[in-house]
């Protein structure tokens, strides 16, 4: 069954990564949890492909439950080694030293 997405959802997901804090990352399935939908990590996703159509939200600091970026957003390693996130010799975020605890 596909989630339809609503305004009120788009925002309510976009909330929860705008409190991630700088230097911090969390995870799709840790934003769906947090917003009470425990099973649906890839629709944390595809909102999160659609921010910008919405305003300026730091989408870079979510990774997926490895610590890997995004396939195809080449800045978002760039803007967490600028907060001072660093990457293990795998190119995966450490989550036991970087992930936020919410």
């Amino acid at each position: 069954m596909k989630r339809i997405l609503t305004a009120d959802l788009i925002y309510e997901v976009l909330s929860v990564v705008e409190e991630i804090p700088e230097g911090r990352v969390a995870t799709y399935g840790q934003i769906a949890r947090l917003t009470g939908r425990d099973r649906n990590a890839r629709l944390i996703g595809r909102i999160l492909g659609m921010s910008g159509y919405y305003g300026q939200y730091p989408c870079h600091r979510v990774v997926n439950h490895a610590g890997r970026t995004a396939p195809g957003f080449a800045a978002q390693r760039e803007l967490l080694l600028a907060e001072g996130v660093e990457f293990r010799p795998n190119g995966c975020v450490d989550l036991k030293k970087y992930q936020w605890d919410c």
